[in-house]
């Protein structure tokens, strides 16, 4: 009916988003709230993502799921659900031996042993028993070997990467472990439903990931982690403890040191692997780490946050001579 003042684009533009105008072919796609521009890839997993047309065009590539464990009982399962449980036992972190019908059909077990390391009763997880045929024991920073039955092919092979150590298993598990607290267990496809324990039953569902031995869904994270207890005789945990509160004159130093998680550091992680819960659990690693090596709790805490990220191939350079140095400088 009348001229309005302002700008548009012209015929078959649309805006940028940024006082510009582009072909639609040319818009950007979105995710995590990032946007990428067309022939722009990601890691989504373990695919590619590319973007073409306004739209993500991705291999459809089957992936192995991560379990984790690291610090002050922290775990995430298979299906990614995050959850902490302190308990001074043997556990079993996943298995194929599930259910009374698989009871003996199963082909490997990995548990767990939580020691003490800190005056709070913070337990941390550092001994690692592997039974697939072969027994593999992992303690103090060391790997023993006993080979069940004499003769034949070993089912697995270690070899260090990086920090930590890995072992390739021919059943379509691999294992790192940092020597200390951290372990992380990767499963391969064909294992989705098929196993149980800590880690979860790895069906793609985080809600029943809290599946007890005698295979009931619970809510309570301490009924189903007590449930995996390898020994009955082990007392049963019974409370989540806050560190921070025992400790409240760590809390300063741990939420300054950990805010290295939120920082710009690791700004280019932070929309593809949420950081809030990583922080947390670092906050409160350093604040239950009293009793000595309470670096190392740290250290240990944002190098879980640096792994998850590098699982989507998103590599940080965070270590520096002042903060978690790999290499300890060499006396003369």
């Amino acid at each position: 009916t009348q001229c309005v003042s302002g700008c548009v684009c012209p015929h078959n533009q649309v805006l940028d988003g940024k006082g510009g105008c582009i072909a639609p072919e040319d818009c950007p796609c979105v995710h995590n709230g990032n946007s990428y521009s067309p022939g722009e890839s990601i890691r989504v997993g373990c695919n590619n993502c590319t973007c073409r047309n306004r739209k993500w065009h991705c291999s459809q590539e089957p992936c192995l799921e991560t379990c984790s464990v690291y610090g002050d009982g922290h775990y995430t399962t298979f299906d990614g659900k995050r959850f902490d449980f302190e308990g001074d036992c043997e556990y079993v972190l996943v298995q194929n031996y599930c259910g009374q019908q698989a009871m003996n059909q199963g082909t490997f077990r990995v548990i767990t042993e939580n020691v003490p390391c800190g005056t709070t009763g913070t337990t941390c997880s550092k001994s690692i028993k592997v039974f697939l045929g072969v027994n593999i024991f992992f303690n103090d920073g060391h790997s023993d070997v006993i080979q069940r039955t004499p003769g034949g092919k070993m089912p697995f092979q270690i070899r260090s990467m990086g920090i930590y150590l890995v072992v390739d298993t021919t059943v379509g598990l691999i294992l790192m472990w940092d020597k200390k607290t951290s372990i992380f267990i990767k499963l391969s496809p064909s294992f989705q439903g098929h196993v149980c324990g800590l880690c979860g039953n790895y069906d793609g569902n985080g809600n029943n990931d809290f599946t007890t031995r005698s295979q009931s869904v619970v809510g309570n994270v301490l009924e189903f982690a007590n449930s995996w207890k390898v020994s009955s005789s082990c007392p049963n945990a019974n409370r989540t403890k806050d560190p921070c509160t025992a400790n409240p004159y760590r809390k300063a130093w741990a939420q300054k040191q950990c805010s290295i998680i939120t920082s710009e550091v690791f700004a280019k992680c932070h929309s593809q692997v949420e950081p809030n819960e990583y922080y947390q659990a670092c906050v409160d690693d350093a604040c239950a780490c009293d009793t000595g090596g309470d670096c190392e709790c740290f250290c240990t805490a944002v190098a879980a946050y640096a792994q998850a990220c590098n699982e989507l191939d998103i590599c940080i350079s965070w270590r520096t001579p002042s903060i978690c140095r790999k290499f300890q400088p060499t006396s003369f």
